[in-house]
């Protein structure tokens, strides 16, 4: 008897999840040979706890299944769920009591870090149990931050968003060049300078915007910034400035804890804005200039208007790699990428995928290498171009004209 195949999405949508969604859904249903039905879970894991699934067959049929390749956020909507550490819960054997009740024997996430974490703690729990259901990871995460995988899907499309707002932002800032002013823009990575990095491909030639960008793998001086600014005022009258929002001190605290108290979020992790904010009152405060700052907010992971190209083929890809995989017996994995090409500027880009044990990748976090970032903490450098330029190539959304806009898949 043929096993069903069901795949979920979790944690923070990207402009590309959906295409993993899509590449796992269109190699399942095109090995009917090995699967019977495939089911997506609605609202992840938590959802499928309360039986909230449904048939993805039909969205083949209707044409809907390719208007998810270009549609944003999680067409079957997320959550953030936490499985419990302790693998003896009463969680888990309900979990597989219903793996059973719709013959599940594939199992696919598609999510970050803590995606990974649920698709380690079934594995484990499933092999306690000697079940035989293949449990496969798809990596997601505009932060970038999954180790052991050269880059995530969504990294690519939200870097690109990244880079041209800034440099839309620059243009902008540029027009009153007969008066000094700065704009901070504040951009989302928590303890993972990844996106912020990005940042740096807005440039098109030597000192232009942004002049700095600051990065939370490095400590952050209040002091070392205002004197950073003051010089850096002296050749770029409007200046633009790119800040991490988890940036911090040399003793741990946030900058976004300087001026608020801060909450946690149903992980515990601290939810980080203001840092921006703070920043600009500081240099009001300290330099009196015109200054502004600017957070770029979920606008980086839901735009799907400047699409990568390669990020959008690479997330299909993971999602059909996955597939293949778990029908070749492996389980308790993530789809990892592998680039084969040098970082350099000039190389052509070359990409291959592998899998890796998913217990070696949760609650770990990838930074920025620390000699990609400049000496004094306010730059990044020629290797991180190299790494980021070749990820945010190609255009997928193009209108052919003004009333032609982009056409997304809805989940009715």
């Amino acid at each position: 008897m043929k096993k069903n195949a069901i795949v979920g999405q979790s944690g923070g949508p990207t402009a590309v999840i959906n295409a993993s969604l899509y590449g796992v859904v269109y190699e399942a249903l095109n090995r009917e040979d090995v699967f019977g039905n495939v089911y997506g879970m609605i609202n992840g894991i938590e959802g499928f706890l309360h039986d909230q699934l449904m048939d993805m067959k039909p969205l083949d049929a209707s044409g809907e299944l390719e208007l998810i390749k270009t549609t944003p956020g999680s067409y079957l909507g997320s959550c953030r769920y936490k499985l419990p550490e302790d693998l003896s819960d009463t969680v888990y054997p309900k979990l597989f009591e219903k793996f059973e009740k719709y013959n599940i024997g594939y199992f696919f996430y598609i999510g970050g870090n803590d995606s990974m974490d649920t698709v380690s703690k079934l594995s484990r729990y499933a092999a306690s149990i000697n079940s035989d259901i293949r449990f496969m990871g798809l990596p997601k995460t505009i932060d970038n931050d999954l180790v052991l995988t050269d880059h995530t899907p969504g990294f690519g499309s939200a870097a690109k968003y990244v880079a041209s707002t800034v440099r839309e932002i620059a243009i902008d800032a540029s027009v009153y060049d007969n008066k000094q002013s700065v704009t901070i823009v504040e951009i989302m990575g928590r303890h993972a300078g990844w996106l912020t990095a990005a940042s740096a491909l807005a440039r098109k030639f030597e000192n232009d915007n942004p002049v700095l960008i600051y990065l939370p793998e490095v400590a952050f001086d209040q002091d070392a910034f205002i004197e950073k600014i003051k010089s850096s005022l002296e050749t770029t009258s409007n200046l633009v400035v790119c800040i991490s929002e988890g940036i911090h001190t040399a003793d741990g605290t946030f900058i976004c804890e300087l001026g608020s108290e801060v909450g946690v979020d149903t992980f515990g992790h601290k939810m980080l804005t203001g840092s921006g904010k703070y920043l600009e009152n500081l240099v009001k405060e300290r330099l009196g200039v015109k200054v502004r700052s600017v957070e770029l907010n979920v606008s980086q992971r839901c735009s799907s208007a400047m699409l990568s190209k390669t990020d959008q083929k690479e997330a299909i890809a993971s999602g059909s790699f996955g597939v293949t995989a778990a029908i070749k017996g492996e389980t308790g994995k993530m789809v990892a990428f592998k680039r084969q090409s040098p970082l350099t500027l000039d190389a052509d880009y070359v990409l291959n995928y592998a899998t890796e044990d998913v217990n070696e990748i949760c609650n770990k976090e990838k930074t920025v290498p620390l000699e990609w970032i400049s000496e004094d903490g306010s730059d990044v450098t020629e290797a991180f171009l190299a790494y980021a330029r070749p990820l945010v190539r190609g255009n997928v959304l193009v209108p052919t004209d003004e009333d032609d806009l982009p056409k997304f898949a809805y989940r009715k």
